[in-house]
């Protein structure tokens, strides 16, 4: 059983979709992924952990029972993915552990280094209605208090040596995989190779064309989507933010623009991060880990031209701006077409009843009619009627 915990923003999504789109292939390789839909082990991973989550949690209770009964009554291999179970408490952990029965369990991580991780987190916080400057957010992450809720929730799916401790305390060394992800510039598949190489995916025939991403912004798209979330998040509920601001602004328009300034960190932050790495990597080589890539991954690219997203001005602000007013546009169109042809449905099905009601009006009536002019008393009846209707006309 191939237990996926994390971490965020380590190529999780184009896996799991994967793994969703290729259920029945790997099926027939014995090998199960239980989900029904694309966000189930999303749900499972709520449902372990209680955690709230804007309204959705109602609909992950049982979930993550459901998918641990279903480990249990398959016979050959199981995954379960998902990145947020990185934040499981001891306890919880020992609950998922336990409910997955006798099943020979290895814990995958795959992992980051944090010069990317941080700013990619900070960019997650805003693509999900924040509007903290960056400046801010870097102030968080490195409070040595970690009481805030970013703080908290950063260092729970980011710190990989604590995540490992929580998760494979109990599991042989050689039954935990991390899977490291590469270093800026490396071939786009390396990190599916790995992915393969620890699922046991190799030499299936997989489709791996992607359909769910989680694709990264540049920093005068990101500094935008702040500026957007201070203008709006008081005024667009979450159910409504998500499919027109994550997914219209941030997923399907602002992240192509490629040739953007890519985030990063301030000098000193940078230096901060790759000792925190360092550290990490020395526990880590100790601990004697299953590796699919290097743990040298983990310390991240040199620092490079730091651009403040903080102080991007309007000029860099315009052209992301008028890309994500064009997209709302060419939405509010297609939501315009939608409501069109629904009035139209509706304007059809009223008719439709109308006509059905007029039928089976004059049904009724032919069959009155009918019925009385079988006997002398109802044609009597019938004369009378209409004599009356005669006068009253």
């Amino acid at each position: 059983m191939l237990l996926h915990v994390g971490c965020p923003k380590t190529g999780t999504s184009y896996l799991q979709d994967v793994l969703l789109r290729n259920q029945s292939v790997l099926r027939e390789h014995g090998i199960l992924y239980p989900a029904e839909r694309f966000d189930e082990h999303f749900l499972a991973a709520l449902d372990l952990m209680t955690l709230p989550w804007g309204g959705i949690e109602t609909e992950a209770v049982g979930v993550w029972d459901s998918l641990a009964a279903q480990v249990r009554e398959w016979h050959g291999t199981s995954i379960i993915s998902h990145e947020i179970f990185a934040r499981a408490t001891p306890t919880q952990v020992e609950r998922a552990l336990a409910s997955l029965g006798d099943a020979e369990v290895h814990l995958v991580l795959s992992v980051r280094d944090l010069v990317r991780q941080v700013p990619a987190e900070w960019q997650e916080n805003v693509k999900h209605r924040s509007h903290i400057t960056y400046e801010r957010f870097l102030r968080t992450i490195r409070d040595p208090e970690r009481d805030s809720r970013i703080g908290s929730w950063f260092w729970a799916v980011q710190e990989i040596p604590d995540i490992l401790e929580r998760w494979g305390s109990s599991l042989p060394p050689e039954h935990v995989h991390l899977v490291t992800v590469p270093p800026p510039g490396s071939d786009r598949g390396e990190l599916w190779r790995r992915f393969s190489r620890t699922f046991g995916l190799d030499d299936l025939p997989l489709d791996l064309t992607a359909e769910r991403e989680n694709p990264s912004l540049g920093v005068p798209e990101t500094a935008l989507l702040r500026t957007v979330n201070e203008r709006v998040t008081s005024i667009i509920a979450p159910p409504d933010y998500r499919p027109l601001v994550r997914e219209t602004l941030a997923h399907q328009t602002l992240s192509r623009g490629v040739a953007s300034a890519r985030l990063g960190l301030p000098p000193d932050d940078h230096a901060w991060a790759r000792r925190l790495s360092r550290e990490w990597i020395d526990v880590l080589a100790e601990r004697g880990y299953d590796v699919a890539g290097s743990l040298d991954d983990l310390l991240g690219p040199d620092a490079g031209t730091f651009i403040d997203p903080d102080a991007v001005g309007a000029d860099e602000l315009l052209p992301p701006a008028l890309d994500a007013i064009s997209a709302l546009l060419v939405e509010a169109a297609r939501l315009r077409a939608v409501e069109e042809r629904l009035h139209e449905e509706l304007r059809e099905a009223r008719e439709e009843r109308d006509r059905a009601r007029r039928t089976t009006t004059y049904r009724v009536k032919r069959k009155v009619v009918t019925t009385l002019e079988g006997s002398p008393a109802g044609r009597g009846t019938l004369d009378a009627y209409r004599r009356l209707r005669g006068r009253k006309a």
